[in-house]
């Protein structure tokens, strides 16, 4: 596990999470905004794919303590994929004491169809590992357990562009390859957007960087009237 800090000034910080297929830099783009706006943060590597969920916010609690800790203000949350379920089940164990706002960028909140086709798949298993076998939309409660309820200022934005085909079949409704619009929801957060942006490539989507932004400084979107 590496992590890179960069402190613009002592007030509040980000922990920036990525998803379960990819690294710290993937999210380069939204970190260098966020860095821009003032915060401090910490982009993390971690084991996506050789840990479960719950072992990998006991491998990543030191470092998140630790920033958290030398950090004057709260302590946000900006998530990319799997990346929202591991900030879930970290807040779930470990709550900050000034835990600010949280972002996810197309998270699997309420699973995939697409673990549920291929989580018995040996090719799938191998690449994506325990974590990716929890991905699955029937949860068990041991896995609820981790995860929490969502008590705290959530932000979801959700895709709805797909270049995959297949995923059009296999996913009910709006979807962005990955994730369907629906089960990108969880009961429990404070709003709820969908921009035009296909599941790898919504971290570098302008208009989801913007609304990140936002909603890290008012706890809510930009656009008023809309349903959650």
């Amino acid at each position: 596990m590496a992590g890179r800090d960069m402190a613009s000034r002592d007030g509040d910080g980000v922990v920036l999470l990525h998803g379960i297929a990819r690294s710290a830099s993937s999210l380069a783009t939204l970190e260098h905004a966020l860095r821009a706006d003032g915060y401090r943060t910490l982009n993390l590597d971690y084991p996506a794919r050789s840990r479960c969920i719950a072992d990998i916010v006991a491998e990543l609690h030191e470092t998140i303590s630790r920033f958290g800790g030398e950090c004057g203000g709260r302590l946000h949350f900006v998530t990319h994929s799997m990346g929202g379920l591991v900030a879930r089940a970290y807040i779930a164990r470990h709550r900050p004491e000034r835990l600010g706002h949280i972002v996810m960028l197309a998270p699997p909140n309420e699973g995939s169809e697409i673990a549920d086709l291929l989580r018995n798949n040996a090719l799938y298993r191998g690449f994506f590992g325990p974590a990716g076998a929890e991905l699955v939309t029937a949860r068990p409660d041991t896995l609820c357990q981790v995860l929490g309820e969502v008590d705290y200022p959530l932000g979801v934005i959700a895709g709805d562009r797909s270049l995959d085909p297949l995923a059009w079949l296999l996913l009910p409704g709006p979807n962005d390859g990955r994730v369907s619009v629906e089960r990108s929801r969880v009961a429990g957060m404070a709003d709820h957007i969908t921009i035009h942006s296909t599941h790898p490539l919504i971290m570098r989507n302008r208009e989801a960087i913007a609304q990140t932004r936002h909603f890290l400084k008012h706890g809510h979107f930009e656009r008023t009237g809309a349903a959650i």
